[in-house]
């Protein structure tokens, strides 16, 4: 596994014969640091075959287009994508998922990984179909990017903070920065990703402009009980129809692969 850098080094990838690249989606693009570390790839001496796994709080078809970006990247790098996955996992921004949802979530993606690995291994090529004008319109959201990078020099700390410095640790660009007094610093390298405001164990920090949309607390991915009351879902409408979609397709891609050994 290599990490994605945050200076300007060179990553070789000739020494590689499969080469994987996973992302949460933002904005129906690849986060910002995944394109650069795209960039920072030293062209391959032969050509390479990739595939690319992403994560989305909702499978509509306009994630498909995120991938878009990124594979013309890599094509420049001799790296050929042969395969694209997406799997739904429950929201850290906007709402909170009920647990047995993302419990759903995650059992569908437990059983549906292992298929996709087999199908990448075996050679046999996947690619998602790509809406009309989604280039398009991923190019115009990529805008969010830049918001992101502007929102989160805004973000605060409350005197809830009992200085674990969890967030800091966790920041994956590095954009959090505490001083031996207690002082944060919020630089102009967020991804908007949510990280340090959803592992808060104290929710001490706001997230300036999408603060009514904060999402605080980690999801128990745990089996609902047989007895328990089932817990009402305040968003049950939200993108239902692509969430039956979503959960069909892996049951049937499940069912498949269980009938073919």
């Amino acid at each position: 596994m290599v990490s994605l850098p945050l200076g300007e080094e060179k990553i070789d990838f000739n020494g590689y014969d499969l080469i994987g690249f996973g992302y949460p989606i933002h904005a129906f693009n690849p986060p910002s640091n995944v394109l650069r570390f795209a960039k920072s790839i030293k062209k391959c001496q032969e050509k390479k075959r990739a595939f690319i796994f992403k994560t989305s709080g909702e499978p509509v078809r306009m994630s498909d287009v995120s991938s878009l970006k990124l594979i013309r990247l890599l094509k420049k790098r001799n790296i050929r994508v042969f395969n694209e996955y997406q799997y739904v996992m429950p929201y850290n921004i906007i709402f909170r998922h009920t647990d047995e949802m993302a419990y759903r979530m995650w059992n569908t993606a437990q059983q549906v990984i292992p298929i996709d690995c087999k199908e990448i291994l075996s050679g046999t090529p996947r690619k998602a179909k790509k809406m009309f004008l989604g280039g398009f319109l991923a190019w115009v959201l990529r805008i969010e990017h830049w918001g992101g990078r502007l929102i989160g020099r805004h973000y605060r700390v409350t005197d809830a903070c009992i200085e674990c410095r969890k967030c800091e640790k966790n920041c994956p660009t590095q954009n959090i920065r505490i001083s031996d007094s207690g002082k944060f610093k919020f630089g102009k390298e967020c991804l908007i990703c949510m990280r340090c405001s959803f592992f808060c164990p104290t929710n001490a920090i706001q997230i300036s402009l999408l603060e009514k949309w904060k999402v605080n607390g980690t999801y128990s991915f745990a089996p609902p009980s047989a007895d328990a009351s089932p817990v009402k879902d305040r968003h049950a409408n939200y993108c239902a129809k692509a969430y039956k979609r979503y959960f069909a397709a892996a049951e049937q891609k499940i069912r498949d692969h269980n009938n073919s050994v």
